[in-house]
């Protein structure tokens, strides 16, 4: 199960209030040996997802709610309400399309699937995993290496990192400009390659959490520390800060004392979702603060072909997702009419879903038929799924199949060019 909140149903300031303690979050909940058996947080610019694994998912989800209100200081009842719950099949789909960029602020974007491989190799390294959510994982990271080389989404190089230097084109000119770094997790990573694209000059990394070294003998620039963060600051053409640390970087008073009698301009682009930037930042004389609202207000659409495409892979593979309830001699036509069935959901749930921009009435009015839609779909595989096992043990397998093949019309044969991409079947990531 999943307990999610992102950009597309919540305030910033909403998810950056949920994301206070996300780093211990999951050794929390293990602490507790309760229902949580297993856990896995992705925490990123625009979105807080805990993933868990439980026999009892009620138990849990109030384990987890229970954890957050203590490290957020939110009420437990304003967690509850911020947080949408995935069960089962829900779950495996939202993670896997988050992880193929079909959920990001810029649709495509790969800055994701680095966040996702991020949260999977810290939960792996914390012994917070059970071998379920492990597969799971891999599988959902697999599924976005296949949709970026099989659809071309995300082809357009666009990304949060990208729309946002786009942004900055109007008060930046990037041929020598001068960029102080502040972060070092995957945003940091991809800015530097695509900084050096654009002619800038990478002059140092700032990290609250103490880790500026390792990046900047990574990336040949000099390490920050705190007290050399001012004069950085002052050096600077442009701040590009994606820390998301719990604590806000740059305030006011720094930021005016290191710009203090100079006439040049500074762009900050404030990219993490815990903001590094206090608000009255922006309000200082040259200075230009370009925030995720901003990016999300100008974020690029892509193909409907591509995102179509790409939406058949993660059914596919979802579909793929088995947990060993099926005899393996049905597995081909289990397989086969799960997928048929959410090629058919993902088709009405891309109809339904609303543009960027759409008031959110709008997007609430969406997310509520499409988990109708999910419950509905779930609920018409159930006893087919429990038939198959039944039929499987009696040894009636063919008729099994050919009620399916009557009443579905399916090739239960399933070839492999009913995917685009049969490397979702392999097992090694």
């Amino acid at each position: 199960m999943s307990l999610v909140a992102s950009h597309r149903n919540r305030e910033l300031a909403m998810l950056e209030q949920l994301q206070v303690g996300a780093g211990t979050l999951a050794a929390s909940l293990l602490a507790r040996e309760g229902a949580v058996a297993g856990a896995v947080v992705l925490p990123t610019c625009n979105r807080f997802e805990v993933y868990v694994e439980a026999e009892d998912a009620e138990a849990a989800r109030a384990e987890v709610i229970e954890a957050i209100a203590e490290s957020s200081q939110l009420d437990p009842h304003a967690v509850a309400e911020a947080l949408v719950l995935y069960e089962g099949d829900d779950a495996i789909q939202h993670l896997l399309s988050v992880t193929s960029g079909l959920e990001s602020m810029v649709v495509g974007e790969r800055e994701i699937s680095g966040q996702v491989r991020r949260a999977h190799l810290e939960a792996q390294k914390r012994h917070e995993l059970t071998p379920r959510l492990d597969r799971l994982f891999q599988s959902a990271l697999r599924t976005s290496r296949v949709v970026a080389s099989s659809t071309g989404l995300g082809t357009s190089g666009r990304s949060v990192v990208s729309v946002a230097l786009d942004l900055a084109d109007a008060t930046v000119g990037w041929e020598g400009a001068r960029v102080l770094i502040v972060g070092t997790g995957a945003l940091a990573e991809t800015a530097v390659g695509t900084l050096h694209g654009r002619g800038a000059v990478i002059d140092g990394v700032f990290s609250p959490s103490g880790r500026a070294l390792e990046f900047a003998l990574r990336h040949d620039v000099e390490a920050i520390d705190a007290a050399g963060l001012e004069l950085a600051i002052r050096h600077a053409d442009v701040v590009f800060a994606c820390s998301g640390g719990e604590s806000v970087v740059l305030t006011p008073s720094l930021v005016a004392a290191a710009r203090h009698e100079l006439d040049a301009p500074l762009t900050i682009l404030d990219l993490a979702l815990h903001r590094d930037v206090a608000p009255g930042v922006r309000d200082l004389r040259g200075v230009t603060v370009i925030g995720l609202d901003d990016i999300g207000a100008h974020a690029p659409g892509e193909s409907v072909g591509a995102i179509d495409a790409a939406r058949a892979i993660v059914a596919h593979a979802v579909a793929r997702f088995g947990d060993g309830e099926t005899a393996r001699s049905l597995d081909p036509a289990v397989v086969a009419l799960r997928e048929h069935v959410f090629g058919l959901l993902e088709r009405e749930v891309a109809r339904i879903r609303p543009a960027a921009g759409a008031p959110a009435d709008a997007v609430e009015r969406a997310d509520d038929i499409e988990y109708a839609l999910r419950r509905f779909a779930k609920t018409l595989l159930h006893t087919p799924t429990v038939r198959a096992r039944e039929h499987a043990q009696a040894g009636e397998s063919t008729q099994y199949l050919d009620a399916i093949r009557a009443l579905y019309g399916i090739d239960v044969a399933v070839p492999d060019a009913a995917c685009p991409a049969p490397e979702i079947d392999a097992e090694a990531i």
